[in-house]
């Protein structure tokens, strides 16, 4: 394999035009194929990666990939019966085989009303570039230095770190086309570039592990292998002398990596499918305040080299900016055409997600959010799925930091934290301005008043 991709000058050598041009003509054909086969409407979605992966351990090379991969989806209506084929063989024949058989299933499925395209009218039409596609022409051995620098940097960083657990550089580009029987078409080529570390460090208590890890469109906005390196150090070393605490209700300071979570669960709260299934404690939230004044969140689709940047959802409808959550209260569900439909309301463009969400903030650092909180738990890891979507009822383990007098004291592991979304999300004290930008959910730190801590 390490041969192979030797001989390629890079990883992420795609002719954007040459690719477009073969998308287009052929889900163009397979369009009319399937019209002419019988299909009421038609949908052909395809995703084209190439890219390259190292990953070292212990100052050596452990795995070294090169992948390229082809993936065409088929979706098929016969009037209200809908029929879903995919695959990765190009061949026309595999491609004609793919849409028989997406006909053949619809025929044996039932009729549902809400099935269809999303309605032709509400194609996007305003085409972007929202510069996504930054190649950086890597190749095997640029790659394998990156994953080794970064690495090196984290062992020699203090003889605290006693072993490491691997680093990791992935560059990879991406040409996604859709179209559909309405006529629209759209192809957007994209990249993606990471760098990470993760670390042991051990004490007369045990082992401890934590990483950091960088993410970008263009690999420009990449932290150093240096600062991923060391920082991965810091919070490994900083895990150290772990203590227990006891049972008790504290504040806690979720910092934003562990923010994303929650406004995950917010966001699968107001999705549609759980709206129009009854399966959300959110279900009348729309219209009513569920945070405080100070909490909004902005969906921005266009903002350039942006992580889930795109002027189009995967059903072809336009994205908008708008605001999900104004002063506290939720404006809107998230809702695909389908969905839309089972709740009689008009679709929201989030086929595929929420694009790029901004949560405003309290205009507080970390260090000010830490004082505010005077006595509590800082999380910073949280395992496990313990969330019922239905009531809200929220219960994970997790480990963080104790904080005595606006001071963090030590770290503390193996406890369980508790309490129910719906209240922790109307008592939200603050959220800082520590946001982390290498997620599409750009949040801060996230206060609140008390939560069960089940500690020793």
């Amino acid at each position: 394999m390490s041969q192979e991709i030797n001989q390629t000058s890079s990883a992420d050598q795609m002719d954007i035009k040459k690719e477009v041009d073969f998308f287009e003509q052929t889900c163009g054909d397979l369009v009319d194929y399937a019209k002419k086969k019988g299909a009421s409407q038609v949908e052909v979605g395809v995703s084209k990666d190439i890219g390259l992966s190292v990953s070292v351990r212990n100052r050596e090379i452990e795995t070294l990939e090169y992948n390229r991969d082809n993936s065409f989806g088929i979706t098929v209506y016969l009037g209200k019966q809908k029929g879903i084929a995919t695959t990765s063989d190009l061949s026309i024949k595999a491609l004609h085989g793919a849409v028989d058989a997406a006909l053949n299933i619809a025929k044996h499925t039932q009729a549902d009303p809400c099935s269809g395209l999303a309605d032709a009218e509400l194609m996007a039409t305003n085409s972007m570039d929202l510069e996504l596609d930054h190649p950086m022409g890597i190749n095997a051995e640029t790659a394998k230095q990156q994953a080794l620098e970064c690495e090196a940097y984290g062992l020699d960083f203090s003889d605290k770190i006693s072993n490491s657990e691997g680093s990791s550089f992935s560059s990879h580009r991406n040409i996604r086309f859709y179209t559909n029987s309405h006529g629209f078409k759209a192809a957007t080529p994209s990249t993606r570039h990471s760098l990470s570390c993760v670390l042991i460090a051990e004490d007369h208590l045990g082992k401890q592990r934590d990483h950091w890890y960088t993410i970008s469109r263009d690999a420009d906005g990449l932290e150093t292998g240096k600062v991923v390196g060391e920082k991965a150090a810091e919070k490994t070393i900083a895990r150290l002398n772990a203590r227990q605490i006891k049972t008790q209700k504290a504040k806690v300071l979720f910092i934003p990596e562990m923010a994303r979570s929650l406004i995950g669960n917010f966001k699968a709260a107001i999705s549609g499918t759980n709206i129009y299934r009854k399966s959300s404690f959110l279900l009348d939230c729309l219209n009513s305040k569920i945070f405080p004044d100070f909490v909004s969140m902005q969906e921005k689709p266009f903002i350039k080299k942006g992580l889930a940047s795109t002027w189009y959802d995967n059903e072809g409808l336009a994205t908008k900016e708008q605001a999900i959550v104004q002063d506290g209260i939720v404006n809107t569900f998230l809702l695909n055409s389908y969905s839309a439909r089972k709740l009689n309301m008009q679709p929201t463009s989030h086929c595929g997600g929420v694009h790029n969400l901004h949560v405003s903030n309290s205009d507080l650092s970390f260090e000010q959010m830490v004082k505010q909180m005077n006595n509590g738990l800082i999380v910073t890891e949280m395992m496990g799925q313990g969330v019922n979507m239905i009531t809200g009822d929220y219960s994970r383990g997790a480990s963080g930091f104790w904080v005595e007098n606006g001071e963090i004291q030590f770290f503390v592991q193996e406890i369980t934290i508790a309490g129910n979304l719906k209240e922790m999300f109307a008592n939200v004290i603050a959220i800082g301005n520590d946001y982390d930008r290498r997620s599409s959910l750009l949040t801060g730190s996230w206060l609140l008043p008390e939560m069960m801590i089940a500690g020793s």
